[in-house]
């Protein structure tokens, strides 16, 4: 099981997206995304992450550089998994409920709270709206584009969102992140933990590693 220790950076809050990208790529640890686990979607980009965390949010600096770049997805409660995607799935010490927040290369979101992949609820517009999104790429739809590309997003997801109180965080909680691009040319599915099923699946609690806040 992985392990990761989100870094501390409080003035993370004042800063424009560029000054956060810099600060994190000096002080935030950065896991690798790069676990095949089905032999069957063999293709591997190279993903990376960088954590860290303010008071209110946590930061997610996702870095992908790999073939073709789609993004079909332009609304936010949408399957971005089929576009060019990562995604951070998180659950609380000792509870039966999960997150899932997955992006495309565009910012464009999908997350709820969840039992398990049927048995969902999406969060509201206004939760939405509070996780902020900074992509490399332009926020417009695109169909797949063919070539070698490199991309970036910054994602800044409130603690309240996620259900924890920001003045009493918990040592750690449990989670995974992922990438993923269903319906494109080379379809694959990575992740930091590995994830121990026949069959390609990310909703699956048992596989998350240890993020200590």
């Amino acid at each position: 099981m992985n392990q990761l220790k989100v870094a501390f950076l409080p003035e993370l809050d004042e800063m424009d997206s560029a000054s956060i990208e810099q600060v994190m790529e000096v002080k935030a640890p950065r896991v690798s995304i790069d676990r095949v686990n089905w032999p069957e979607f063999p293709y591997k980009p190279v993903v990376a992450v960088s954590v860290a965390r303010s008071e209110r949010d946590l930061y997610l600096l996702y870095r992908v550089w790999g073939n073709s770049l789609k993004a079909s997805a332009g609304t936010d409660d949408t399957p971005v998994h089929r576009d060019s995607c990562v995604e951070f799935f998180m659950r609380k010490e000792g509870s039966p409920q999960y997150m899932n927040f997955e992006f495309n290369c565009a910012g464009t979101c999908d997350a709820a709270r969840r039992l398990s992949r049927e048995e969902k609820t999406s969060l509201t517009p206004e939760e939405y709206r509070s996780i902020r999104r900074y992509p490399s790429v332009e926020r417009r739809t695109f169909d797949e584009i063919p070539g070698l590309h490199a991309w970036s997003l910054l994602v800044a997801i409130p603690f309240a969102v996620m259900g924890l109180d920001p003045a009493r965080l918990p040592e750690r909680i449990w989670g995974n992140f992922y990438k993923c691009a269903d319906d494109t040319a080379q379809p694959h599915f990575l992740s930091w933990n590995p994830i121990d099923l026949p069959a390609p699946d990310f909703h699956c609690p048992a596989f998350f590693g240890e993020i200590y806040l």
